[in-house]
């Protein structure tokens, strides 16, 4: 494998052994656990000059704080994308500054290029050729990407309630898809099915691979150069799976113990009233979450009922001192309608559960007048088209 001086191995977060990534894939052989990349930066001599001298045009030139080298990337220059500056909803919030991290700018309009662009290229350093994942819709898609400009066979398995757009490009891009009635929790079933059926198959999806994580933990980095090396004050995050809440955390971690910067940002999970499993958790003191029963909303990217990974996302916002917010559907769905109208970014309907969630925590005193908050807009408005013109409809605008 074409790895970085860095990148020493994968650690399982439960039992804290760590592995050899060229023989470790997956999950911990040992128990099952999340695996982790890890690193040894007492090796590297970067400093904040080191990225500031290059250009700004992919995550990639971060490579050496992740797995694998930029020549070794399966890349599409994902990541470098813009930090809106959005001072109409800093008044509304009532705070210094409100920018939002606009990743519907990357190659297949989501932040899931992020991470895919990882676990591709750990799937064809291990000699795969064929990855496989269930997905709401948006990760599906870029995997669908990532595998064809890899050479790469992909099966996606979508929920029924998944966008005629991801849909559509899955196969566009020429990917094996199967639809399956439900949500997100049946398309994981089938999945599961299938992989039993084909074992040489390489998963790519969350938190099962090391990787998606690791490729998100780019958003962080990005974020605090744009800002001139200072760490923003709050990140509000639309989470379902929490993979990139998980990973910018990881990677402020990263950045302070580089002593490229001092403080961590408090990271704050913004979820949709009928499926917020990570919300009730943290405001039950919970380490791990409980199942959500009946999920009902119509923000499909973040509703993921049984998030696996959800003791490392409420460590995250407990480290950070951050916390976590739900609010209904109505309300992100205004959100989404409120930015496009007035700072003119089109974010997602599930990714508008990032700025109705900041409205929600301003309301509860949660940041200071002077405070900078960056909202993630995990994906393109475009994705979510149908929903957002049917909430104007139903409004008689």
């Amino acid at each position: 494998m074409e790895t970085t001086e860095a990148f020493i191995g994968l650690r399982c977060v439960e039992c804290g052994e760590l592995f050899d990534a060229e023989e470790a894939t997956h999950r911990c052989p040992e128990c099952e656990g999340i695996l982790d990349p890890e690193y040894d930066f007492d090796v590297l001599d970067v400093s904040r000059e080191t990225f500031e001298g290059r250009r700004f045009d992919s995550m990639w030139r971060y490579e050496e704080l992740l797995p694998f080298t930029r020549a070794s990337a399966v890349s599409m220059d994902e990541g470098a994308t813009a930090l809106v500056n959005a001072p109409k909803l800093a008044d509304e919030l009532g705070v210094g500054r409100v920018l939002i991290k606009d990743e519907g700018r990357n190659p297949t309009g989501t932040f899931k290029d992020r991470g895919q662009t990882v676990a591709v290229t750990a799937a064809s350093q291990h000699g795969a050729s064929d990855v496989a994942l269930a997905s709401a819709g948006n990760a599906g898609q870029a995997a669908a990407a990532y595998a064809a400009r890899a050479g790469l066979d992909a099966h996606v398995f979508l929920p029924s309630r998944s966008g005629f757009t991801q849909k559509a490009m899955v196969n566009v891009h020429g990917g094996d898809m199967t639809v399956v009635e439900g949500r997100i929790g049946d398309a994981g079933a089938a999945y599961e099915g299938a992989m039993e059926e084909n074992p040489e198959w390489y998963s790519v999806k969350t938190f099962v691979t090391p990787y998606r994580h690791e490729g998100k933990k780019t958003m962080l980095y990005e974020t605090v150069e744009q800002l001139d090396w200072e760490v923003p004050d709050a990140v509000v995050y639309p989470t379902g799976g929490g993979v990139g809440l998980v990973g910018m955390h990881k990677a402020a971690k990263e950045l302070r113990d580089l002593g490229l910067t001092d403080d961590l940002p408090s990271m704050y999970a913004a979820q949709a009233e009928g499926c917020a499993p990570v919300v009730r958790a943290f405001e039950e003191g919970r380490d791990v979450h409980e199942p959500w029963q009946n999920p009902d909303t119509i923000c499909g990217g973040i509703e993921i009922p049984d998030p696996g990974a959800s003791p490392l996302i409420l460590d995250a916002l407990r480290e950070s001192d951050g916390g976590a917010v739900a609010t209904s559907d109505q309300d992100i769905l205004d959100s989404a309608v409120t930015v496009a109208q007035n700072e003119g970014v089109e974010m997602g309907a599930t990714c508008a559960a990032a700025a109705s969630g900041a409205w929600e925590l301003a309301q509860r005193g949660e940041f200071d007048e002077d405070d900078t908050i960056v909202l993630l807009n995990t994906g393109h408005g475009s994705k979510d088209d149908d929903i957002l013109r049917s909430h104007l409809m139903s409004k008689g605008i």
